[in-house]
């Protein structure tokens, strides 16, 4: 596990939009969804809470892999990819339900530990 790069810390606070949320099945088709509830737990994890998954469940219990792609309001692009922890219960969970909004369900929260970052093709981590 890695500490996320402050490029990339900065750039997460200076997103805008939704994040892309990719995971891999098990016979390796990716799937890709748009979600907007989204935090940073901590350095090395960012958050996306489950409101309504379907494939993207199963990838995430079948295969614990994944990134997240981002934009920033000055229009540059950062990929943070690794591996990817589902809780259903605990402190991430916790974390998760104080900033989801309560009109969503909030099933689970999905963390991605981080492993890579991007910045557009260059490799910062």
């Amino acid at each position: 596990m890695s500490t996320l790069p402050e490029e990339v810390i900065k750039a997460w606070e200076n997103r805008k939009g939704p994040i892309i949320l990719s995971t891999v099945n098990q016979e390796g088709i990716p799937n890709s969804i748009y979600a907007s509830c989204v935090s940073r737990y901590s350095d090395d994890t960012l958050v996306v809470a489950n409101n309504y998954f379907s494939k993207t469940l199963e990838n995430i219990e079948g295969n614990s892999k994944g990134s997240i792609l981002f934009i920033t309001k000055e229009d540059k692009s950062y990929q943070v990819k690794g591996r990817i922890e589902y809780h259903k219960e605990g402190p991430v969970f916790k974390d998760m339900k104080k900033w989801n909004p309560k009109k969503h369900p909030g099933h689970g929260a999905t963390a991605l530990k981080v492993e890579e970052a991007y910045s557009g093709a260059e490799k910062l981590l």
